[in-house]
C-alpha cells in the first residue's frame, strides 16, 4: 500500500533503548506511530465505498491488515539497507534505527523484513479473490515499492522520488484499492479523495527528509530537501499540508454537501504546524513536527471518512 517509511517516532534516549533482540526493539523498529499513515487511507477507502453502496466488512479489513503489514516491513527494510548504505550514523537527527544501534542484526532485520511482507501476501491472497488481478499487480508493486525505497539498485529515495512515490502508494492505490476490493471497480470519487489523504502523507516524509538534509547529503542521498534546499523544502511542506482543506471547501460546494467541511475542524492545527515547519531550523525537535504531521493526517483522514459517509 506504501512506497516509503514514514518516521513518526520521537528519538529515544539511550537510557530508554530496549535490549538487543528484544519485542522492545522490533516495536522500536516497526514504528508503530507510522500506522496511522498505512490507516488513514483505508478508511478513506471504506467512508467511499459506504457512500456508494458497496461498503464490505470483510475486504476493508483484509486491506487495512496488508497496510499495516507493507508499512511495517517497509520500515524494517529502510532500517536494513539505510544501515548497509551508511545513511545512518550516530550523527542522526531522527529515532533511533535499530541496526545502526546494534539492537537487531542485518540478519534479523531481513528476515522480519520477509515476514511482514509474507503476511501481507496473506491478506493479499483473499483480496485478490475480492479484486481479481488488479490487485494481485496492486499487491506485487506495492512490496517492491516499499523494498525499492532504500534497496535494490535505483533506490527511490536515494534519488529524490520518495515524496512522489507516497503520494502514489499512499494515495490513489490505497483509497481507490479500497474501494476496488469491495466493489470491483475503479471509483472516480475515491481518486479524487485519494488526492488530499496523498499529499499529507507526503508531508510527513518532508519533514522526515528535511531533519535529515545533513546526514543524507553526506551519505549520497538525494531526496527533495538535498537537491532543492531550504526554501523550496518548506514551500512544499505547507503547500502539502494546506491543498487538502481547500480541496475538501471546495468538494463541499461542489457536491452541496455541508458535512465535507468537517474537516475543516483540524485546519487550525494543520496551520499552526505550518508556520512551525516554515520558521524551524534543523534539530530533534522536527521529530515532534513529524509525529504531529501523521497525527493531522490520521484526524483529516477521520473527519474525511465521517464526511463522506454521513
Amino acid at each position: 500500500m506504501n512506497g516509503a517509511a514514514i518516521s513518526a517516532v520521537p528519538a529515544a534516549t539511550p537510557a530508554a533503548l530496549p535490549s538487543p533482540g528484544s519485542l522492545g526493539a522490533w516495536i522500536l523498529a516497526a514504528r508503530p506511530k507510522t500506522l496511522t499513515a498505512a490507516a488513514s487511507p483505508v478508511l478513506v477507502g471504506a467512508a467511499v465505498a459506504w457512500n456508494e453502496g458497496t461498503y464490505s466488512l470483510a475486504p476493508a479489513l483484509a486491506a487495512l491488515v496488508g497496510a499495516f503489514c507493507i508499512q511495517i516491513g517497509t520500515n524494517f527494510a529502510n532500517d536494513l539497507f539505510d544501515y548497509k548504505k551508511g545513511a545512518d550514523t550516530g550523527e542522526r537527527l531522527g529515532p533511533i534505527r535499530t541496526a545502526q544501534a546494534g539492537l537487531l542484526s542485518v540478519r534479523e532485520l531481513g528476515a522480519g523484513t520477509a515476514t511482514a511482507f509474507g503476511l501481507a501476501a496473506l491478506s493479499g491472497l483473499y483480496l485478490i479473490a475480492c479484486g481479481g488481478w488488479p490487485i494481485l499487480a496492486v499487491g506485487i508493486l506495492s512490496i517492491l515499492a516499499g523494498l525499492a525505497y532504500t534497496g535494490g539498485p535505483f533506490p527511490l529515495g536515494y534519488h529524490g522520488l520518495g515524496e512522489v512515490f507516497v503520494f502514489i502508494f499512499f494515495g490513489p492505490v490505497a483509497v481507490a484499492g479500497t474501494v476496488f476490493v469491495q466493489s470491483g471497480k475503479l471509483s472516480p470519487l475515491a481518486l479524487f479523495w485519494s488526492i488530499p489523504v496523498g499529499f499529507l502523507c507526503a508531508a510527513i516524509l518532508v519533514v522526515n527528509n528535511w531533519r535529515d538534509v545533513q546526514t543524507d547529503e553526506r551519505a549520497g542521498k538525494r531526496t527533495i530537501a538535498v537537491r532543492f534546499g531550504k526554501k523550496f523544502t518548506k514551500a512544499l511542506y505547507i503547500s502539502l499540508v494546506v491543498l487538502p482543506f481547500l480541496l475538501s471547501i471546495s468538494a463541499a460546494f461542489y457536491f452541496h454537501r455541508g458535512t465535507l467541511f468537517l474537516p475543516l475542524l483540524a485546519f487550525p492545527f494543520a496551520w499552526k504546524l505550518a508556520g512551525i515547519f516554515a520558521g524551524s531550523e534543523l534539530g530533534p525537535a522536527l521529530n515532534d513536527l513529524l509525529a504531529q504531521t501523521a497525527q493531522i493526517l490520521f484526524f483529516y483522514s477521520l473527519l474525511l471518512a465521517i464526511g463522506i459517509a454521513l
